[in-house]
């Protein structure tokens, strides 16, 4: 065969193979056996051979290819893959329907949709052809598991339409390639996977593609990540508009008039959701418009128009052996039941949190009872209460002690607080507990740095407090119990990057006192430098509207510990990166802008400003821009169509302006 046939003949192989892998893998409707598809796959893969340059990315063949990696590399999403906020019950839901409708009156749908429990991943394609995927990461930073992600042969190397689009979607393992999986795994004499969510992401956190590819996984795609971009304008269609790209979406999703209509979906999945080939872990309820998804926008870490619904837990019945304390970074201490080792919701559970020594009292848990525990949403054991018609009389109580058991320092329960704490600042487990939080994931995300591995440094006197982790060497590595050359260079070459992280990961990974995530990152953006927040006082602090009395307090106090700013000196002198590298805050300099200090909502279409710009522009001149009016609610801006926000606002007497007035004021502070 000559090239220019070849050609021809690969594209038509092409268009064949895509069609009946999209028939089998996403309709599940089959239109030829497997043994003609393979025959297809085998041509192409020979004219492929013989005509080199007629293989592309989007080629049939090229779902398991390319060399094992040494490590995954970091993706930043180009918007953030927000967690949910979770709603256990009928209550729940009433609630979040009552917020949605309070601040956008009844005109309001909902769409459910089934809430896979596996691996939440995105999906990037430029003119159609997919070019990236990542897993979610911290909602911010994922990692690229591209090579991985093109195995599953659910999802199109090519989009039916040339789409440049980025999608949300969650990756699964079916049921029945969890149990042959674990079934290869006994016969190997290796430990099975816990539950199908787990082998999913074990699965996708593979070097090889090779393994992924045996693992026989699924996607279904729930999101766009702009649906902006797309010209659509409620959730069910973004997802039509999934189906028709070729992309593999659950059809078992519902739009809901009512919170009634949710609440009988609800129930409807809780009974049929054993009926499944997959494991699915609650539903997820949405706002179906986008717009009014837009107008209602987000906390810190949630999306204020959707909630998970989380199914009711599972509980059993077993025994309380024994009670083991655990000190915390801030020197809590947190009491842990050991258990009869028992299975509950698909894992086997030997530990339960008792959380602190009244709920012990209050439940009266004693060594030696039967207790009923469940997982809190399916993800953390706990106990619910104790089967006292089953005590023999030889059961004991437990005895908090009144000194640590790390540093035996006094502990201490401060006013207004249940936890007992060792105050102790040198007590080795709070210091180790330390290290554990900086490098973790939200913090200086340092791969390779596990807590086996913190504990392992830290108990070979190798590491005292954070700096230290940047003078490790290779020789010092390598000496360690099962850390080999590979290991150990991975290990240094993620420490030395962890060097450029912008100051809100160093920030968050220092631990200062009520600092989380999402407040180090403001206050990075609004300092820019270590040494102006080290600097700060209350009131330069309290200028931040996130930042309230007690959290100034904390920071001021730990930047006056002269133990602190040794460190910050010794973390500067082995080149870790002490300044905020992200984009700039404006800062408020005109405490007479008729803006500063007041809290603001948007409502309705704006025709000269993007809603972010408005955002923007009123932040840099001190302004609070939130979600819902309330009582505290000082200035409306009514863009064109407004609705119940507005009549809420003149309701409540709250000063409302257009957003000529609005442009006004900004062009007025800028000159």
């Amino acid at each position: 065969m000559d090239r220019s046939s070849a050609e021809k003949r690969v594209r038509e192989l092409h268009d064949l193979l895509s069609q009946y892998n999209y028939e089998y893998h996403v309709l599940d409707k089959p239109s030829v056996p497997d043994v003609e598809y393979d025959q297809l796959l085998t041509e192409l893969k020979e004219l492929e051979e013989a005509f080199p340059d007629l293989q592309s990315p989007d080629s049939p063949t090229q779902r398991v290819g390319g060399a094992v990696l040494d490590q995954f590399k970091k993706v930043t999403h180009r918007s953030p893959m927000l967690s949910l906020g979770n709603a256990f019950n009928e209550a729940d839901l009433r609630s979040f329907d009552r917020r949605i409708r309070e601040s956008m009156g009844d005109h309001v749908s909902y769409i459910c949709e089934l809430k896979i429990d596996g691996l939440a991943i995105s999906l990037r394609y430029e003119d159609g052809l997919f070019v990236q995927g990542a897993t979610r990461g911290d909602g911010t930073i994922g990692e690229d598991i591209t090579a991985n992600l093109r195995t599953i042969r659910s999802i199109p190397l090519r989009l039916r339409q040339p789409f440049s689009i980025e999608v949300r979607g969650e990756a699964f393992m079916p049921m029945s390639s969890f149990l042959a999986l674990n079934e290869e795994k006994e016969k190997n004499a290796e430990e099975p996977f816990a539950n199908p969510r787990n082998a999913a992401a074990g699965s996708l956190r593979q070097l090889d593609p090779r393994i992924a590819a045996s693992r026989n996984l699924d996607i279904f795609l729930y999101g766009i990540g702009d649906p902006g971009e797309t010209g659509v304008e409620s959730q069910s269609e973004g997802l039509n508009l999934l189906s028709e790209l070729g992309l593999k979406t659950n059809n078992e999703r519902r739009v809901c008039p009512t919170i009634d209509d949710v609440i009988s979906y609800v129930q409807e999945w809780t009974e049929r959701r054993a009926e499944l080939s997959y494991d699915i872990d609650g539903i997820v309820i949405k706002v179906n418009s986008l717009a009014q998804q837009e107008e209602l926008g987000f906390t810190a870490k949630s999306p204020r128009w959707a909630i998970a619904y989380k199914f009711p837990a599972e509980e059993v019945v077993t025994i309380i052996h024994d009670i083991e304390l655990s000190i915390g970074r801030t020197g809590v201490i947190t009491p842990t039941a050991i258990l009869e080792p028992v299975r509950v919701a698909g894992t086997t559970v030997q530990r339960a949190s008792l959380h602190n020594e009244d709920l012990i009292r209050e439940k009266d848990i004693r060594l030696g009872d039967h207790v009923i525990i469940k997982k809190a949403g399916d993800i953390i054991p706990e106990v619910v209460s104790v089967l006292k018609d089953r005590r023999t009389g030889e059961e004991r109580e437990f005895q908090m002690p009144t000194q640590c058991p790390a540093c035996e320092s006094e502990l201490t329960r401060l006013e207004g607080e249940v936890a007992l704490r060792c105050l102790n600042p040198k007590c080795p487990d709070q210091i180790q507990e330390g290290l554990i939080h900086f490098v973790s994931r939200n913090a200086m995300n340092i791969d390779g740095l596990g807590e086996k591995v913190v504990a392992q440094l830290f108990r070979e006197k190798l590491i005292e407090d954070v700096a230290d982790l940047y003078r490790l060497t290779f020789d010092q590595l390598i000496a360690l119990e099962r850390m080999g050359e590979k290991s150990a260079k991975n290990l240094l070459e993620a420490i030395e990057q962890s060097k450029e992280n912008s100051l809100e990961k160093l920030l968050f990974g220092l631990g200062i006192r009520h600092v989380g995530a999402k407040a180090a990152k403001t206050i990075a953006q609004y300092f820019e430098t270590m040494d102006a927040l080290a600097h700060a006082s209350v009131e330069e602090l309290l200028q931040i509207h996130e930042i309230g009395d007690k959290m100034a307090a904390s920071i001021v106090l730990y930047f006056d510990n002269e133990d602190v700013r040794e460190l910050l000196a010794e973390l500067k002198e082995v080149g870790v990166n002490l300044t905020y590298k992200g984009p700039r805050l404006q800062k408020v300099t005109d405490t007479n802008s008729p803006l500063y200090g007041k809290i603001i909502v948007l409502t309705g279409k704006l025709v000269q400003l993007t809603r972010n710009d408005a955002k923007e522009k009123i932040e840099s001149l001190g302004g609070k821009v939130t979600g819902s009016v309330s009582k505290k609610t000082d200035l409306l801006i009514a863009g064109e169509d407004a609705g119940s926000k507005l009549s809420k606002a003149q309701e409540l007497g709250i000063e409302i302006w257009d957003e000529n007035r609005l442009l006004e004021e900004i062009s007025g502070q800028e000159v």
